[in-house]
């Protein structure tokens, strides 16, 4: 993949690192964001020593409004082609809705969503440009499951960004740019003990459990192959065909079922 680059947000570790490590396998440039500048540096030069691509980084904290600008801005100075445009960062809010302020849920809300909207209208032009592209959202299962006890906005948040996906690839899939929701279950990373919710995860039984490194592969293959939705493993595509056809007993299950994946960078 010479010259065509994978861009990816939240990318200093869990599922966002292991899409770096997939992409990089597959030959692609990688450029990684997120917030911790010293981390990316250092995962810039493994993955470019470890599989001979270039890499760069930028960091950027998504509840920041201006900050996908600032990162398109960046790849267009350097003259990044970007082919990948990966939407993963995320984290999830440890206190109640009741006691979160505005300003705090409003950056939930950009991190998760507008910055994903943001991103996707900066690098679709030159996307349709080239007739070519591709864009990742990391959703969640908790898009289609029933409303959570806990992290009151992150399944209607991921229930907007499997719908803003599904829109984009009804405006471009035909012109050449496809949009892939991966819509994974539980995912050990760092995610549920930054957020406050270690507790409910220990909870899950462990076959429910899944590995950042399968995720992040089968949604790699899923958006190189211009899969509209990917949900990894065989019990998470079973349990969203329950979850469709059999709502009340998945109703019964659903705080198991809800809740997040991702690590706050």
């Amino acid at each position: 993949m010479e010259n065509k680059y994978a861009l990816i947000t939240g990318a200093s570790s869990g599922i966002g690192l292991q899409i770096a490590h997939q992409l990089a396998q597959k030959g692609f440039g990688i450029i990684l964001t997120a917030r911790r500048e010293e981390r990316l540096r250092n995962l810039s030069e493994e993955l470019q020593q470890k599989y001979n691509i270039k890499t760069d980084f930028i960091s950027s904290d998504l509840s920041d409004i201006d900050a996908p600008k600032h990162i398109y801005n960046f790849c267009k100075e350097k003259n990044y082609d970007v082919e990948v445009l990966v939407n993963n960062a995320g984290y999830g809010i440890e206190s109640q809705f009741h006691k979160t302020s505005m300003e705090e849920e409003e950056k939930f809300i950009r991190v998760l969503s507008t910055s994903v909207i943001a991103l996707s209208k900066a690098f679709i032009p030159d996307m349709l440009e080239k007739k070519s592209g591709k864009i990742m959202i990391i959703s969640s299962v908790a898009s289609f499951t029933p409303p959570s006890s806990i992290q009151v906005l992150y399944g209607p948040i991921k229930t907007f960004m499997n719908r803003f996906s599904d829109a984009l690839n009804v405006n471009y899939k035909h012109k050449g740019v496809s949009c892939t929701a991966v819509c994974p279950g539980y995912v050990v990373t760092e995610f549920h003990s930054a957020s406050g919710v270690q507790d409910h995860m220990d909870k899950v039984p462990a076959f429910m459990k899944l590995n950042a490194e399968d995720v992040a592969a089968e949604a790699v293959e899923a958006t190189l192959n211009a899969k509209s939705y990917c949900i990894p493993s065989k019990r998470y595509k079973f349990l969203v065909f329950l979850i469709k056809y059999a709502p009340a007993l998945i109703k019964l299950l659903s705080n198991t079922l809800s809740g997040g994946r991702y690590t706050k960078r």
